[in-house]
């Protein structure tokens, strides 16, 4: 987990640098704690990290033995890719080895746990290197029991209308917006890069599909004893071939009282890079905000609150802002790009409407009784 004192980080990146496979290496330099020294990718390499996130100037470099040779030296190898079916290219076994040889830690979210292989394990051993695998599942292995919030929590689950288009970038901007407003927020990290960001959760797309809502059920209660907002990262995508399971465990464990949905307005299709020949068009947004909360209701009553847009496929600010505009008065709830235009007005209102559901106010009750 994340180190007391901020680690110095090289990312390997190799060939997938950017925001779709390599959406851990910029989630973990936009919003995570320790110092990147360098990103690794050949492809890439002279550029620098500044070219997609505006404000990191951290250079690209062809290899781990660049990064070494810079005036801040390493100390740990993150693997900054989230690959369909999380494998290690194999072709990444000799910088990882080249890693742990030179006394770096190693930390991977992949689904492929490095620190069972021998040669890695041995290679550990031998520097006195940790690796950490994110995606490891915890030795807890429970059913939801039907656990009820705590009165005076708020909890709430982005959810999206796709996979990889920032459902946890979402959440970790309203954190930061509710912070600022003064309101204990706390983020619940349910995937890989999440954890690296913050330092806890449970990767939960590795867990034993019996225990997925068990263990989503504990991490919010967990939340629960840390503040009174709770911002659950969502996974997946309910309508998704491959990813629905993850997003329904998560409404089901999470039972949030509302919802954020997140959507990437211009795309037709799901983004499905294993099975390209195939086409799953992305759902309207009225009809999938109302399945959302009939799928909830199942079990706990929830309601879309908000939209959270990531206009990326719109450069132009003025098409941005339309496109804002245009989906606030189709859904006729509150909408905004909360990474690209800031997430305060999108918090204020999502914080009112929470306040002002019916099962939130009675849920309260019950503790004042």
């Amino acid at each position: 987990m994340t180190a007391a004192t901020p680690r110095r980080l090289a990312i390997l990146a190799e060939g997938n640098f950017g925001f779709h496979h390599g959406k851990t290496a910029v989630g973990v330099i936009r919003y995570g704690p320790d110092h990147v020294v360098a990103v690794i990718d050949s492809t890439r390499a002279g550029q620098n990290v500044s070219s997609i996130l505006p404000d990191r100037d951290i250079p690209i470099v062809a290899s781990l033995a660049e990064a070494m040779s810079m005036a801040v030296r390493p100390d740990t190898l993150l693997i900054g890719i989230a690959p369909t079916g999380g494998k290690l290219p194999d072709d990444w076994r000799a910088t990882i080895l080249e890693a742990l040889r030179a006394g770096l830690d190693v930390h991977s979210g992949l689904h492929t746990f490095l620190g069972d292989d021998p040669e890695f394990a041995a290679a550990a051993a031998a520097s006195g290197s940790t690796i950490v695998d994110f995606r490891r599942p915890p030795e807890r292995k429970e059913t939801a029991v039907g656990r009820r919030h705590a009165p005076g929590s708020r909890v709430i689950l982005t959810v999206g209308t796709d996979c990889a288009i920032g459902k946890m970038s979402v959440a970790l901007e309203l954190r930061k917006a509710a912070l600022k407003a003064d309101d204990a927020a706390v983020f619940v990290p349910t995937g890989q890069t999440g954890m690296m960001i913050d330092g806890w959760g449970v990767a939960v797309d590795r867990v034993i599909s019996d225990f997925v809502q068990g263990t989503v059920e504990w991490m919010v209660g967990e939340a629960e004893s840390r503040g009174r907002w709770i911002i659950v990262e969502g996974q997946g995508s309910l309508d998704h071939p491959a990813y629905s399971s993850v997003t329904l465990g998560l409404i089901h464990g999470a039972t949030p009282q509302a919802m954020v949905m997140v959507h990437k307005p211009g795309m037709a299709a799901h983004d499905f890079d294993h099975l390209p020949d195939v086409s799953f068009p992305i759902a309207r947004l009225k009809p999938f905000i109302a399945l959302h909360e009939e799928v909830a209701g199942m079990i706990a009553p929830a309601k879309v609150v908000a939209i959270a847009l990531n206009t990326s496929l719109y450069p132009d600010e003025a098409d941005a802002r339309r496109v804002i505009g245009e989906i606030a008065a189709e859904t006729g709830l509150p909408v905004a790009d909360p990474v690209r235009f800031g997430a305060d007005g999108l918090w204020a209102a999502i914080h009112a409407a929470v306040d002002g559901l019916p099962w939130v106010r009675e849920n309260d009750a019950r503790g004042s009784g």
